[in-house]
């Protein structure tokens, strides 16, 4: 008589206890720190706007922050790539110095002027804070991969106040085309803990409001895949420039508390010179008044401009609300052109510039729904996967792997976007190579 078999759902009810236990610590951990972050960064970003002059201290500043990370901080200098390595490749806790010095860090970045984000921040200190547990708690590798993805979501969510969208990029950011089910339960629990650990704290978003929705007709989804095509290229502009100005600016200046000098000298002069205070800081009066009404067609390139000037230099923040700002201006302008309800094009930019920079497609769309409403994702939807087609295989994170082609099977699998361009040299230089034979002389054959 053959023994009576163990249900599986008893084995799953202690995996999902130690998960939801794990996921709540992180958040309450994550919730709180964004917390803090996001009163500090309102204090800073209003003594900036009263306190004009303080942009001719960036310079300054940016040397300040420079050195720091210079003297203490280049074990987490590379930020949210860290923590996707890390994911990817374990090997040594992230260092708890990490959630100090990215705080003051953007904190500083943001009090005198600098053209960056907030998210790098959150999720710096997230990942940071959830692997301390780990530490703490001695878990074994595969669950040290989840309590990361986990404070990742924790502290995108809570920064945000988008708690679907934040547990699914934790999910998705690691790799192209690839998601983990394992860690969905964690993330997802981390993610909606965090951002209800925010709204304790009394931590308030920003609304945003779109009037006139278009209905979902042929002429309105070609001119939505119009505009995605536009925003994929603008994401693919900004993580392109971003790269390419901070490799130039490291081969130009090698001793690194120098960087953000130079960086923070351009700035200064150009905020001076063209009267562009809009574009420093997260520009949030900017995102939403491109809701509210036409803006100047140039807003979204004047904010790339000085966010790749800031982040490629070395300032510290983060990358997505500049990429919110660029593609809610980006919109903006090109709703006439497309002949489309300003505001609906302005929040399909908000989601989808960012989509196609950041390759996350499903929590932008996610995303959509939870700050706009679900009448507007069927078009948001087909806007952040073109976007996210047509961005190719480059991006804001170089850490991230390809996990499956966009299009072509031309990538191996596991590549960092960071590896792509020399590993297209390599074959290109393969390709083009020609085995030398030797002419054939007095009727001999060629040698081998």
């Amino acid at each position: 008589m053959s023994k009576l078999r163990k249900p599986e759902q008893l084995d799953l009810l202690p995996y999902i206890g130690k998960w939801l236990v794990l996921a709540c610590a992180v958040a309450l951990l994550a919730g709180s720190a964004s917390a803090l972050f996001l009163f500090s960064l309102d204090h800073a970003t209003q003594w900036r706007e009263t306190h004009r002059w303080a942009i001719w201290l960036l310079p300054i500043a940016g040397f300040a922050v420079g050195l720091v990370y210079h003297l203490i901080g280049k074990p987490v200098d590379a930020g949210n790539n860290l923590l996707i390595d890390e994911i990817h490749d374990p090997r040594k806790t992230v260092p708890l110095r990490m959630v100090p010095l990215v705080l003051a860090g953007t904190l500083i970045s943001h009090l005198f002027g600098a053209s960056v984000g907030r998210e790098g921040t959150a999720v710096q200190m997230g990942g940071a804070l959830a692997d301390q547990i780990t530490h703490l708690l001695r878990l074994r590798r595969g669950d040290r991969r989840i309590m990361l993805m986990a404070g990742i979501s924790a502290g995108f969510a809570s920064v945000f106040g988008t708690p679907l969208a934040g547990a699914l990029f934790g999910l998705e950011v690691l790799a192209i085309g690839r998601m983990r089910y394992d860690a969905l339960f964690p993330c997802m629990v981390a993610a909606i803990v965090a951002d209800q650990v925010g709204l304790l704290w009394g931590v308030v978003h920003t609304h945003y409001v779109i009037g006139q929705i278009a209905p979902v007709q042929l002429r309105t989804v070609i001119a939505v895949v119009i505009a995605g095509v536009v925003f994929g290229l603008a994401g693919l502009l900004f993580a392109t420039a971003t790269h390419n100005l901070g490799a130039w600016v490291k081969k130009l200046i090698p001793y690194s508390p120098l960087r953000p000098v130079l960086g923070g000298i351009v700035v200064a002069t150009a905020v001076w010179a063209l009267d562009a205070y809009q574009y420093i800081g997260l520009g949030i009066p900017s995102i939403v008044q491109s809701f509210a009404a036409p803006i100047a067609p140039w807003d979204w390139i004047g904010k790339l401009a000085f966010t790749v000037t800031s982040l490629g230099t070395g300032f510290k923040g983060g990358e997505v609300t500049p990429l919110f700002y660029i593609g809610a201006t980006l919109g903006n302008a090109l709703a006439p052109l497309l002949h489309l309800p300003f505001s609906m094009l302005a929040g399909i930019g908000f989601v989808a510039v960012f989509a196609g920079a950041a390759n996350t497609p499903l929590a932008t769309i996610v995303m959509t729904m939870e700050l706009f409403g679900p009448e507007i994702a069927p078009l948001a939807a087909i806007a952040c996967i073109t976007s996210y087609l047509v961005s190719g295989h480059t991006g804001i994170y170089h850490a991230q792997r390809v996990g499956h082609n966009k299009h072509r099977h031309v990538l191996p699998a596991d590549i960092r976007l960071s590896e792509i361009k020399a590993f297209h040299a390599q074959r290109n230089a393969s390709n083009t190579a020609k085995p030398v034979v030797q002419e054939k002389t007095d009727g001999e054959p060629p040698s081998a």
